[in-house]
């Protein structure tokens, strides 16, 4: 039976071949179709393709029109202001309180200047106070009664010493110009009243008239009164040259005072302070070195007053305004996140504001896309930066929100 099977499978397909000769006049088989599966599977990944490529067109499109609500840039900085410690006074260092990257508080101590020859300018400063102020009670027990009120005066004005001893030799000119009316008048009184003496018994005998008389004795009274008048005079001047001493000499003991005040701050800045909270950084000062009146010893990053400067391009600030609302990644600490808002936006541009600007009305001016300067905020740094781990410097991306 198995023979009979196969002979008749073998007659079919000589007989099919002979029947393609006869129609097509070819000698190729008919291809086998596919079965209905591997159609199906065909179908389902076109479908699945060009979902996939629908999908990314929406993908991008949705990101194109959400990126308008921001802006952002590669170009930011954390910022802070750095606080130079220089000395104040010249002297030799005793020691130094703190080392390279340590971590100061406002009002610790950094450093520590001999103190000794300041100490003698104080104490040298104090004596010279002291000689003033006895000049000033000798000066002013010379002022009679009469002068209480300038010196009540003097209690209130300046202390100038040049002008107060320029008003001494201008007193004591008034008194010698007195003195010197003083002698004139008192020579017309003299002259004045021998005239009286001699018209006395002349007229008595009706040698000259009683008008001539009564002249010379008015003459005569005139000049006494003169007298009186400038001898007056020379005691008001007088008062006035020991009230321009008293001046100078209270001038005096407040250039002194000033001088002490001067020592004792002095003296207090041999004792260099903090102050920041911050982190010591470039420290060029050791025990034994010999400092100048503002050499710099150190520098203070601060840990607390930062800020955000980016660098956005002027075709991103059409639409940026104060108070907008920022995200910023910092990249130094994996992308964390902070808050912050858009505080200022720069006068200029940076090239504008560099050491050597451009100046674009020579050469080939080629049109450059330029950059400013914004200023962000933090707006919650003490409880997102409790760890202190911002650093000015570090870089930063913001996004600024620019439509709600």
């Amino acid at each position: 039976m198995a023979d009979q099977d196969e002979q008749k499978t073998q007659t079919a397909e000589i007989s099919g071949t002979v029947q393609l000769k006869q129609d097509g006049g070819a000698s190729e088989k008919k291809p086998v179709p596919e079965p209905e599966e591997t159609v199906e599977k065909k179908t389902k990944k076109r479908h699945i393709a060009i979902v996939v490529v629908l999908l990314v067109v929406a993908a991008a499109g949705w990101y194109i029109w959400r990126s308008s609500f921001t802006e952002d840039t590669d170009d930011a900085q954390v910022d802070g202001n750095l606080y130079q410690v220089s000395s104040r006074v010249a002297g030799q260092v005793l020691n130094v309180d703190v080392d390279e990257n340590q971590t100061v508080l406002k009002g610790q101590p950094i450093a520590e200047i001999d103190p000794r020859d300041l100490q003698v300018a104080l104490t040298q400063a104090e004596a010279d106070l002291a000689s003033a102020q006895a000049d000033y009670v000798q000066a002013t027990t010379n002022v009679p009664i009469t002068s209480v009120n300038v010196r009540t005066t003097l209690s209130t004005s300046g202390s100038d010493v040049l002008g107060q001893q320029a008003a001494v030799l201008q007193a004591q000119a008034n008194v010698s110009a007195a003195e010197a009316r003083v002698e004139e008048a008192k020579a017309n009184s003299i002259k004045a009243q021998l005239d009286v003496e001699r018209y006395t018994p002349l007229v008595a005998k009706d040698v000259i008239s009683k008008q001539q008389f009564d002249a010379a004795v008015a003459t005569a009274a005139a000049t006494k009164a003169a007298l009186a008048e400038a001898e007056r005079s020379v005691g008001a001047n007088q008062v006035k040259v020991e009230e321009a001493h008293a001046q100078a000499a209270f001038a005096a003991v407040q250039q002194a005072q000033a001088k002490v005040d001067q020592a004792k701050l002095n003296v207090g800045y041999t004792k260099i302070l903090a102050p920041i909270d911050g982190i010591v950084s470039k420290k060029n000062v050791s025990a034994g070195e010999n400092l100048s009146v503002g050499q710099d010893l150190l520098t203070i990053v601060p840990l607390d007053d930062l800020w955000v400067t980016a660098n956005f391009k002027e075709t991103q600030l059409k639409q940026m305004q104060q108070g907008q609302k920022v995200e910023l990644k910092v990249d130094a600490l994996g992308g964390r996140k902070f808050e912050g808002k858009l505080t200022q936006i720069g006068g200029a541009t940076g090239s504008r504001l560099s050491l050597f600007p451009p100046e674009n009305a020579t050469g080939n001016y080629v049109k450059v896309v330029q950059r400013i300067p914004v200023r962000i905020d933090f707006t919650n740094l003490a409880e997102e930066n409790k760890d202190h781990a911002l650093r000015p410097g570090m870089s930063v991306t913001p996004d600024v929100t620019v439509k709600q």
